[in-house]
């Protein structure tokens, strides 16, 4: 019975993330359009990834980097930080934005997450 529900989250996170990148928010789109095609630095990006029980917005397997973009929804919200802690013990690390951010400094924004895929490993 336990390997299961594994199976039965998985496929259930897989549709779910599906779903979530056909309706991706107007922020995601626009961040996508720099990620999308290993354009940043010749990393490759995945949109709407699942990680566990989790769905990321963005993710780069080879270097274990997490991408959230965060709107007013998620201001000190403690299910995000115990997300955030799971995603770290799994050798993740999150970089969180503010949706305006995408917006108002997309090369800054940019170039935090180069040097993040270019730095070395810890």
């Amino acid at each position: 019975m336990g390997v299961n529900w594994r199976i039965k989250l998985k496929n259930k996170n897989i549709k779910f993330a599906k779903n979530l990148r056909k309706n991706t928010t107007d922020t995601e789109k626009y961040l996508w359009k720099y990620l999308r095609g290993n354009q940043l630095a010749g990393f490759k990006f995945r949109r709407q990834h699942p990680i566990g029980k989790y769905i990321v917005d963005f993710v780069n397997l080879e270097r274990k980097i997490i991408i959230e973009l965060d709107g007013g929804q998620h201001l000190e919200n403690k299910k995000d930080k115990l997300r955030d802690m799971w995603l770290k013990e799994q050798g993740y690390e999150v970089l969180r934005f503010w949706d305006n951010e995408v917006f108002n400094n997309i090369e800054g924004l940019l170039e935090i997450i180069r040097e993040k895929l270019l730095s070395p490993s810890p």
